[in-house]
């Protein structure tokens, strides 16, 4: 199973969408986790997940975790798999809980109450390509898999 969670090709496309998916979340998830980029750290984030949001703590820390990890786990090409299922898990949720009240467009004239979902649809369809196929070309998972080159 190892193997098949590793198997990835050569694939540059993938190894792209992998890190520009990877780096954005970074952003995100270091806003949640440390605090940087102008977040409000881990408890903070927490505080306002299960107060604010109502969200029991153990799914608002796999929330950050994912976020965080996931796209440190993304850029380096480590069990990206796992890291995109992450993301497709947390951008579902952010939509369910939060975005789709605000239709899909994001909210760039300040119109809105809130943002929409386009967002977390393309974040969605990027973690799917890296899910379905693997990390690509320049990974650790290509590395590891290095004798596995499928990527179903």
């Amino acid at each position: 199973m190892f193997k098949k969670l590793t198997a990835t090709t050569d694939d540059p496309v993938l190894t792209i969408l992998r890190l520009v998916l990877g780096i954005v979340f970074f952003f995100h998830g270091a806003q949640k986790m440390l605090g940087w980029f102008g977040g409000y750290g881990f408890s903070g984030t927490m505080n306002f997940f299960t107060h604010n949001m109502g969200i029991p703590a153990g799914l608002a820390f796999l929330a950050i975790a994912a976020e965080f990890f996931g796209s440190l786990g993304l850029i380096l090409g480590l069990l990206a798999r796992v890291a995109a299922s992450g993301i497709i898990v947390n951008m579902l949720v952010a939509i369910a809980m939060v975005h789709r009240f605000n239709g899909i467009s994001m909210n760039w004239t300040g119109q809105q109450k809130g943002e929409g979902y386009e967002f977390h649809l393309l974040a969605i369809a990027i973690a799917l390509a890296v899910l379905i196929r693997g990390a690509g070309a320049f990974s650790i998972d290509r590395m590891i898999g290095a004798g596995n080159k499928t990527a179903n």
